[in-house]
């Protein structure tokens, strides 16, 4: 297992699954920063290469039935902030990354069971094995660290060989998944190198309503008949 493997917690358990667990998240309250996050994210994908990634993204998730339900609901219903970026790897794309999350962050509604997910794309189609990827999304996070002027997220661990370590950015901590078209896993196999965040809070707001571990098996047995096999990225946290 590379050090990718180990120190990356990937988007493990997705999330609440209504059909599986009665949890109706399309029922759910509105509220004004969920609505205003989504009309903002959809005014950016409704021109040229944003869209054109985005549409891309939709097929990837719902069209080829990903086994993440969580995943897919919240592409159906317009709960992904999703940015296009060049320089995959870069300083100054750090910096734009860490702009777009600080918005994100400052519109996000904690105090609903809403999930909504961040995922940086990276305009980049350049040919790249594995651990090519795995060396930029590394310099990617480092110059992302670098950039934050924020304490870490003292309810995580910053060290990576800590089992509760997790990534912190603008003092919240993040889940973060790694998708690029040359992976070995068929669900990582996104059309363009991607980082997906994921609050650390949304994770542990399935154990307080006692539902984790129902969904961590449900989206293991899919993963399982998606991939033939589950992923070896997918260990229990905490």
């Amino acid at each position: 297992m590379s050090l990718f493997d180990c120190m990356v917690l990937f988007f493990i358990e997705c999330g609440k699954m209504k059909r599986t667990l009665g949890i109706m998240i399309e029922c759910l309250p509105a509220n004004s920063k969920r609505n205003r996050m989504i009309s903002e994210t959809q005014k950016k994908q409704k021109s040229g290469m944003d869209n054109k990634i985005r549409k891309q993204f939709d097929k990837f998730i719902i069209e080829n039935g990903h086994p993440c339900v969580m995943a897919q609901t919240m592409f159906r219903e317009s709960r992904v902030d999703i940015h296009v970026y060049d320089n995959f790897g870069s300083e100054k794309t750090a910096l734009n990354i860490l702009d777009d999350l600080r918005n994100y962050i400052d519109n996000y509604d904690f105090t609903t069971n809403d999930f909504y997910t961040f995922i940086a794309v990276f305009n980049d189609k350049r040919e790249m094995s594995e651990k090519k990827f795995e060396q930029l999304l590394w310099s990617q996070l480092q110059h992302l660290h670098e950039a934050d002027d924020q304490p870490w997220d003292q309810s995580v661990s910053a060290n990576p060989e800590d089992v509760n370590f997790s990534f912190s950015v603008l003092n919240h901590a993040f889940y973060i998944i790694g998708l690029h078209p040359n992976s070995s896993r068929k669900a990582r196999q996104a059309p363009y190198p991607a980082m997906v965040f994921n609050l650390h809070s949304q994770f542990e707001q399935l154990r307080e309503t006692g539902t984790y571990k129902q969904v961590r098996e449900t989206i293991r047995k899919r993963d399982i008949e998606f991939e033939g096999s589950i992923n070896p990225m997918l260990d229990d946290f905490g």
